[in-house]
């Protein structure tokens, strides 16, 4: 049975699950009635600076695959329709390149602002992460509704410290699209 997180909820991947290796993270959501939004999953690789260690380790839709190839962003969905993830990212822990301390999976709305739309028009919104090689879902932390005022945000963390892989609840939200988190990384 899958770990329930709740938001600042702290998980040792390396501890808990000690053979883990090549991990999905899935990102999914729901539209309430009548809605239609683009959501788009970016990961941003971040050093001890708290910063990229270079442009490549953004990924996104336009770079979907990380330098060192341990990242590798499924493609975009533009819809989020159908069941179960709508974005997924894989990440091959051991390949992470030693300057990488963090990987943080950020959501935000295409042309939010422009559009007026906010994470108040979505509903069930979650990320996980799964086993890739027994597809078993290890963790999961379902959003609640204190994002729908929010047209951006940042769900999770996977952060590397002593050499062991842990998974952060981070839940937080912004207002200023995509950028705001490209200001505060690169």
């Amino acid at each position: 049975m899958a770990i329930s997180l709740k938001k600042g909820g702290r998980f040792n991947l390396s501890k808990n699950e000690p053979s883990l290796e090549k991990v999905m993270v899935g990102l999914g959501w729901e539209m309430k009635s009548g809605a239609k939004l683009d959501l788009d999953v970016s990961v941003f690789m971040v050093g001890a600076s708290g910063k990229l260690p270079a442009d490549e380790y953004f990924v996104f839709y336009n770079n979907l695959k990380s330098p060192d190839g341990s990242i590798q962003h499924t493609g975009d969905n533009r819809t989020g329709d159908g069941e179960g993830d709508d974005e997924m990212v894989l990440a091959n822990l051991p390949l992470v390149s030693s300057d990488v301390k963090e990987l943080i999976f950020v959501a935000s709305i295409h042309e939010a602002a422009t559009r007026r739309h906010n994470f108040g028009l979505l509903r069930d919104a979650y990320i996980r992460v799964v086993d890739v090689s027994s597809d078993r879902e290890i963790l999961r932390y379902d959003l609640d509704e204190e994002f729908g005022s929010n047209t951006d945000v940042e769900f999770g963390r996977l952060v590397r410290e002593n050499g062991e892989w842990s998974f952060v609840a981070s839940g937080m939200g912004e207002n200023g699209g995509l950028q705001t988190f490209v200001d505060k990384y690169a």
